[in-house]
């Protein structure tokens, strides 16, 4: 009897594994929720709402993007990081996520709490003057920041966002004193920028590109190791401060610990959007060059910049939120 009761045990756990795995092959078999830690409008956000329609008629299923804005992006991540890793609850961020760590005491993680999925895709920061700062290169700005300490002036979206913390890691490597001016959002930093209020930002390259072209901001410079197919002409920091980088990115991860097969094929149907002729295009316009590649190379990533921006924040003597 213990022998057919053994043998009953030993089916009834292979049947809830075959199960197990038939559901896995499955996958999905409902609506997939795929967070932005930002408000609507965004780049996260607007991304998401490419790609997540081309995967979700792929897969099947709905794939519903939930904005969760807050703690500048904290909120959604840690609300993803809690969620249970069956891959029905992803994230897409930005580079602010790498920079998080170093601002925030943060209960979670942000390199090993975490799968990492893709790497989507990176672009610079701009390095854009008011016309009327009369400079026309990085070289002219040391120059003029040095020869009148504290006078010049850079607006950022807020305090610790990647364009301030883009701006404080330049100050370090130059060695010059210029006064940050914080304002609440990339928005009215533009409008502040564009009146003439402050003298420079370091701003994302979408919404800066028009008013260069219509000669009412100049650039400088861009923040990436290599100049910007979108602004070829435009050179980067690092031509005259070897060294200096800083690259804007989008990528997506999920809650630690879900099944490789699932990362593995949502890492490839994401790719394959990235690579459709509409996606290219996009991408092209927007001044975003497109990334791809293994998880495990968005992991190297965002390790990468919270080691960077640790480093920034420390020796700036930037508070960080608890």
């Amino acid at each position: 009897m213990s022998k057919l009761v053994h043998c009953a045990a030993i089916a009834f756990a292979l049947s809830f594994t075959a199960a197990g795995v038939h559901a896995q092959e499955k996958y999905p078999t409902k609506p997939i929720r795929l967070l932005t830690p930002f408000a609507p409008g965004g780049g996260s956000d607007i991304l998401a709402r490419l790609i997540g329609p081309q995967v979700s008629e792929v897969f099947g299923q709905s794939i519903i993007v939930d904005n969760r804005p807050g703690g500048g992006g904290t909120l959604g991540a840690g609300i993803t990081v809690r969620s249970d890793p069956d891959g029905y609850t992803l994230i897409l961020v930005s580079g602010s996520y790498g920079a998080n760590p170093a601002l925030h005491n943060l209960p979670y993680d942000s390199v090993t709490d975490i799968t990492p999925i893709i790497l989507i895709g990176t672009t610079p920061l701009l390095v854009a003057m008011h016309p009327s700062v009369p400079i026309r290169t990085i070289k002219e700005l040391i120059a003029l920041a040095r020869a009148n300490p504290g006078k010049l002036n850079f607006g950022s979206a807020g305090v610790g966002g990647l364009g301030h913390l883009s701006q404080e890691m330049f100050r370090l490597q130059t060695k010059v004193n210029i006064t940050h001016i914080p304002y609440k959002g990339s928005g009215p930093v533009m409008t502040a920028l564009l009146s003439g209020e402050v003298d420079s930002s370091f701003s994302s390259l979408v919404p800066s590109i028009p008013h260069v072209k219509a000669g009412r901001l100049r650039a400088l410079a861009v923040t990436t190791p290599k100049r910007s197919p979108a602004i070829p002409d435009v050179p980067t920091i690092s031509e005259t401060v070897p060294g200096y980088e800083v690259t804007h990115w989008y990528g997506m991860w999920g809650p630690k610990g879900i099944p490789r097969e699932i990362v593995l094929r949502w890492n490839q149907e994401v790719a394959k959007v990235l690579n459709t002729d509409a996606m290219k295009k996009w991408l092209a316009q927007e001044g975003l060059e497109r990334a791809g590649g293994p998880p495990e190379e968005f992991r190297d990533r965002i390790r990468s910049d919270v080691e960077k921006w640790k480093k920034v924040v420390k020796e700036a003597k930037i508070g960080i939120a608890r």
